[in-house]
């Protein structure tokens, strides 16, 4: 019935492929159909092989893409219209480039896959899965990197195959879940692998990977919920002082931490008097508090956490910027005319800034949507015990970022088997367990504070040892082994007919 669709309808591919696309973001936060993701992977799958040539393949993967970002990262045009100062059109055309070029990379792999498209289901299967992985794996590096809603982040906790995330990352993940989905072409090979998958995915949570150091630490996570048009107003300057200073003071803990650029002005700006009682009530709980604010040498400024307390004075600075959020690439200074977004010239933090030593453990620091790129945060990993990540995402409004962000969390500490502390300023604020479940989490948009109890890990996953390499080296023996029957098929002897 499908195929008579297809060669009645000439563009009907494109529609059902957009449509696909835009089912896929059920699978991710905060919808979490988990289970689902098979299935939308099967559907591309099934119309990439019925696609003619070369060209109905990446128009078709081209209008997978597009359904599913222009749906799974229609923020973009929040964070651009509502906060960014630019007028509604020109934002939407903005977003509608942005998520043109995300699908880029479905339609390359579309491309490809009608290109070199093997015989046989389990060869396409492979080809297909690989094709579709390592485009996700792709996205997360060319233009600086946007691994948004790779395949993978589908299958954090709580599915079955978040026992995978140690051993292969998300990534990997994503190669599992795409195969899963192409070999359900056939249903009774489909349902015995996936079958099998779950059940190693079980099996793989058991796991130890990482072992408890020291005594649980008591922590205090803040959500000022300061909205983002009065974060850098003079007049609401102290008022956002006074409550992060009484939500501090009123709830002790070990480490207290702040949202990314909490107090919006450069540190050394502060008032002595303000930065002595924040340094008070540190010590009084005889621990440390880390805040999101602003500093500056002379190479530049930097969005920067800062600890203060029992612990010396460390800094951690950001090192992986927002394209045209905190610095302007090359060529698009005509962007800052366009747009109004304050502190968009940020300088890049080093590469090798070491974790930070606060209440007797080492935390590693990363701010805003630094946890998407897990391979980045794994530099640190062997020697922290807990991850922390600072946020400020009242940039995007209420919409799906925080929930999806959340859900990147959970990929970040079931990879290197580390608790994850968010601390963000309009949410999600959450404390993620080492297995990647979520242990608690406060209301979105709400004032208040997250106190819970973390015990910080020690020992290497897979994942933080080798990184993406495992992943590569599996995507290298799908496209391997997907082209070796064709090449078997073409290069065997030649029988000449009996005369």
């Amino acid at each position: 019935m499908l195929k008579n669709l297809l060669a009645r309808h000439r563009f009907a591919r494109y529609a059902v492929a957009a449509t696909i696309g835009v089912a896929g973001v059920l699978c991710f936060a905060p919808f979490g159909q988990f289970w689902l993701a098979p299935l939308i992977w099967l559907g591309l799958f099934l119309l990439l092989g019925e696609s003619g040539n070369v060209r109905q393949g990446a128009l078709t993967g081209l209008s997978f893409g597009l359904g599913f970002f222009l749906t799974g990262v229609s923020w973009v045009y929040v964070s651009l219209s509502v906060f960014g100062g630019m007028e509604w059109w020109l934002a939407g055309i903005a977003a509608c480039l942005f998520c043109t070029v995300m699908a880029l990379f479905p339609m390359l792999a579309g491309g490809l896959f009608k290109r070199w498209q093997p015989s046989g289901n389990w060869s396409q299967a492979l080809y297909f899965a690989a094709l579709i992985a390592t485009a996700d794996w792709l996205r997360s590096w060319v233009f600086s990197g946007f691994p948004w809603l790779a395949v993978g982040y589908s299958q954090a906790a709580p599915s079955p195959l978040n026992g995978f995330a140690p051993l292969l990352g998300v990534h990997g993940l994503s190669l599992l879940v795409a195969l899963g989905g192409a070999l359900l072409a056939r249903p009774r090979q489909g349902l015995i692998f996936n079958g099998l998958l779950v059940a190693a995915g079980l099996a793989l949570q058991q796991v130890p990977w990482t072992t408890p150091v020291g005594a649980p630490l008591s922590v205090a996570l803040i959500q000022g919920n300061v909205p983002q048009e009065m974060k850098f107003r003079p007049e609401a300057f102290l008022r956002t002082l006074n409550q992060y200073q009484r939500l501090i003071e009123d709830n002790p803990a070990q480490l207290t931490l702040l949202p990314e650029t909490a107090l919006p002005i450069f540190f050394e700006q502060l008032p002595p008097m303000y930065v002595e009682r924040l340094q008070k009530a540190a010590w009084v709980n005889h621990g440390d508090l880390i805040l999101g604010t602003l500093t500056g040498d002379e190479s530049g400024y930097f969005n920067s956490a800062l600890s203060l307390g029992n612990s010396p004075t460390q800094v951690y600075s950001k090192r992986h910027l927002v394209p045209f959020g905190e610095f302007i690439p090359p060529g698009f200074s005509w962007f800052l005319q366009l747009a109004s977004i304050p502190m968009s010239s940020f300088s890049r933090g080093s590469a090798d800034q070491p974790p930070l030593a606060v209440a007797g453990q080492k935390v590693a620091i990363n701010i805003c949507y630094e946890d998407v790129f897990g391979e980045e945060l794994i530099g640190a990993v062997p020697q922290a015990g807990i991850l922390a990540n600072l946020s400020n995402t009242a940039w995007f409004g209420h919409s799906l970022a925080q929930p999806q962000h959340l859900q990147i969390a959970q990929m970040r500490a079931a990879e290197t088997g580390r608790p994850m502390l968010r601390a963000t300023n309009t949410g999600m604020t959450a404390i993620v367990a080492a297995s990647g479940h979520i242990q608690a989490v406060l209301p979105a948009f709400t004032s208040g504070v997250l106190k819970g109890e973390v015990v910080a890990r020690q020992g290497e996953t897979p994942y933080v040892r080798f990184g993406n390499l495992g992943f590569l080296v599996l995507a290298g023996l799908c496209l391997v082994a997907s082209q070796l029957r064709k090449h078997r098929a073409t290069s065997g002897p030649s029988r000449k007919p009996l005369s």
